[in-house]
């Protein structure tokens, strides 16, 4: 039998357990509930996609038509946005990265794609073409719910296909793809399956994938990280999903299954792609961040996860590598500070790196 002391303090820390596990509830509740809840605004253009999955339109925003010529425009900035579908937020991040970068509005252009879902849509009674996904389709490439079974990145396809009309873009030399987030996740898949850069590269536009923050990654093979440099095979029959789409290459979508993975992994390595990590991006609990056994399996925290990848893919790839890590000291979660930030101008103007910027 407890004495009097030790029952006091086993009932506090059954207190304790209680307590925090309520609050995890909670925090999870509320967050499902953020993710849920429709989006403030839908933005106001639209792009005509045509895909092998049917038509739709998909939604954005643009500091100028998306249809008007641009002749002075020579790059074009892509940004999707996080798990709260909010675009018109992440558009407007886009202006302060220019501000930041002291950049000229008339050569540079920001668009801010938007992946709303059907509940989105129906809240504002729009009952168009638009595409509409899932909370969490569109983050992997699945197909949209209404009007067409379009994925996600065949819009993405048709974004890109689209700056690449020297009609409207004579002047056109790069297009960069950027998330933070979970659109961070989003633009990680599509630098892997995406196919549209090899138009574009044909016809002399450069593209890049600024990866900001995600909560994982998707990985070639069942090695993930032991230890900083270590990787060891997952142990999948614990954490099957840990090799699956979109945390690995096992039953992703048709839009990815149909093409060869092993292709899909060998391109990727030569992608050109920044990962943009934040130094201070080390909470394990906030910010919608992903604590499957899928994502941890990549690492307790998004810090961690990102400079886990970047050492697989060097001892993958150990020869031809087109990829580089840019930490940001000083800064967490935040996608606007990390954007705007003097280690990400450099990086997405191809300016000299400043020292407080560690790069791998």
């Amino acid at each position: 039998m407890f004495s009097k002391p030790a029952s006091r303090l086993s009932f506090v820390a059954l207190w304790i357990a209680l307590a925090a596990t309520h609050a995890a509830q909670a925090a999870a509740g509320a967050t499902a509930s953020r993710q849920n809840a429709p989006v403030a605004h839908v933005a106001d253009q639209r792009l005509s996609v045509r895909a092998a999955g049917g038509d739709g339109t998909l939604a954005l925003y643009a500091e100028r038509s998306i249809d008007a010529a641009a002749p002075d425009v020579t790059h074009v900035f892509i940004i999707v946005h996080g798990t709260l579908r909010n675009a018109d937020n992440y558009f407007d991040v886009g202006g302060q990265m220019l501000a930041a970068a002291g950049a000229s509005p008339k050569e540079n252009m920001i668009v801010a794609p938007q992946f709303p879902t059907t509940r989105d849509l129906r809240t504002y009674a729009i009952r168009d073409a638009t595409l509409a996904w899932s909370e969490a389709g569109w983050k992997e490439g699945a197909p949209a719910r209404r009007p067409s079974p379009v994925s996600s990145f065949a819009a993405l396809d048709a974004l890109l296909e689209h700056f690449d009309d020297r009609r409207l873009y004579p002047a056109l030399s790069t297009v960069t793809v950027i998330g933070h987030s979970a659109g961070a996740q989003v633009v990680q898949r599509y630098a892997v399956a995406g196919r549209a850069e090899d138009a574009l590269t044909r016809d002399g536009i450069r593209v890049r994938y600024v990866v900001a923050n995600p909560s994982s990654y998707v990985y070639f093979d069942d090695r993930r990280p032991l230890a900083p440099g270590a990787f060891t095979p997952v142990d999948t029959q614990a954490c099957p999903r840990a090799v699956e789409w979109k945390y690995g290459m096992a039953d992703a979508p048709a839009y990815v299954a149909t093409q060869d993975s092993a292709s899909l992994a060998a391109r990727y390595a030569t992608r050109n792609v920044v990962y943009l990590l934040g130094m201070d991006d080390v909470d394990r609990q906030t910010h919608f961040i992903d604590r499957s056994c899928a994502a941890m399996a990549q690492g307790p925290f998004r810090l961690a996860r990102g400079l886990a990848y970047l050492d697989y893919l060097k001892q993958r790839y150990p020869a031809g590598l087109n990829q580089r890590v840019v930490e940001v000291p000083g800064v967490g979660h935040d996608g606007r500070r990390m954007l705007a930030s003097d280690c990400s101008v450099a990086a997405l103007f191809d300016r000299p790196m400043p020292s407080a910027c560690p790069t791998r």
